[in-house]
């Protein structure tokens, strides 16, 4: 036996829960849920569409912002040739462009799933997370090659003053953005948004060190400004392996270990929960999905038993931010000794005995 049902979903609680509490019974829910109440709609506006809609909003401002000041620096580029303005230039342009797949992942995440696609599209925006890795690894390539370029030829940048406010107006463009894409992400739980906000931090340090450079060039150190195209490529670098982490992460469907702690904390509170195992829980876009299974008395009846397990589902729902789907499989306690699981035991390997423990 197993209950499943989205969020966005209206679902009747059985037996001694009734529906008829009137207008003072309400639930706050954490970060990710709306409630209308406690007639049980989660929430009155679909909380995907509202993430996708913030997620879009931010991508809109990240592509004007970015563009004006990619735009500014490539002008100074071509008039001064500084080398490490001409590195930040082109990851301010990439940190661009990388916001339209990005942007493509919200839009598919608003889509109902389907009879090919039954999870829906969500998995888009973790597939968007690895091309913006792939973009931003070119850049790294492109940096540090052009960097090495001006080294071995000892061109030297002119027009320092401009070339240092282009890079003032990278670092300020960039924070900005940054601090934006970051609140967000984390307000809608995308990864993706996330490490997209940290990569625009980090572009808007390296516009600084561009700016170092070229004050090093005006000092009467010429290699200052290829040695900062160098430094901006390193720190490109740090990005792709710091991000990257959690995107690929998530492709493998890890989630945090307190997540999956907090899970199992509320699972044993529930009443007639005598033991649980197989709790599985996975990021799915800015989403999380949980699996689990719980034993209950074998003497109670379907209906009883399928109490017990909304109320899981109910609690969790509640408690865990950004929760969207939980299903959970009532399995009867062995108390007589019997596997209720005999009939399929074959087509498994047999489990750890920590994933499945005796009812107490």
């Amino acid at each position: 036996m197993a209950t499943n049902t989205p969020v966005s979903d209206e679902h009747a609680h059985p037996g001694e829960h009734p529906h008829d509490h009137g207008d003072d019974h309400y639930h706050e829910h954490k970060p990710g849920h709306t409630d209308t109440g406690h007639g049980h709609s989660h929430a009155q506006i679909d909380p995907e569409l509202f993430a996708s809609e913030k997620g879009i909003r931010v991508l809109k401002a990240s592509l004007v912002i970015l563009g004006l000041t990619a735009a500014f620096e490539a002008v100074v580029v071509w008039i001064g040739g500084s080398a490490g303005l001409l590195a930040d230039m082109l990851h301010n342009f990439a940190d661009m462009f990388t916001a339209v797949p990005l942007w493509i992942a919200f839009a598919l995440a608003r889509r109902q799933g389907n009879r090919r696609f039954t999870y829906g599209y969500n998995r888009a925006e973790d597939v968007a997370g690895v091309i913006i890795l792939l973009v931003v690894a070119g850049t790294a390539a492109i940096a540090a090659y052009e960097s090495y370029q001006k080294m071995i030829s000892g061109a030297v940048p002119i027009h320092l003053g401009w070339g240092i406010l282009a890079g003032v107006v990278g670092f300020l463009g960039n924070e900005r953005v940054a601090q934006y894409r970051i609140r967000v992400g984390k307000e809608i739980g995308s990864a993706a948004l996330v490490a997209y906000g940290q990569h625009g931090r980090i572009v808007g340090l390296t516009s600084l060190a561009a700016v170092a450079g070229l004050v090093g060039v005006w000092l009467g150190f010429p290699l200052a400004d290829p040695l900062a195209g160098f430094v901006i490529t390193l720190a490109i670098l740090g990005i792709v392996w710091d991000v990257g982490r959690s995107i690929l992460g998530r492709l493998m469907d890890a989630i945090e270990p307190e997540t999956v702690d907090q899970i199992e904390q509320i699972t044993a509170g529930v009443p007639g929960v005598e033991q649980f195992h197989n709790v599985r829980a996975r990021w799915v876009g800015h989403q999380v999905y949980i699996e689990l299974h719980i034993n209950v008395d074998p003497g109670l009846t379907v209906a009883q038993g399928h109490q017990i397990a909304e109320e899981v589902r109910h609690q969790l729902l509640h408690q865990i931010p950004r929760l969207t789907n939980v299903l959970v499989h009532v399995d009867p306690c062995d108390h007589d000794g019997r596997d209720y699981h005999a009939i399929t035991q074959h087509h498994f390997v047999k489990e750890k005995s920590e994933s499945r423990r005796p009812c107490a």
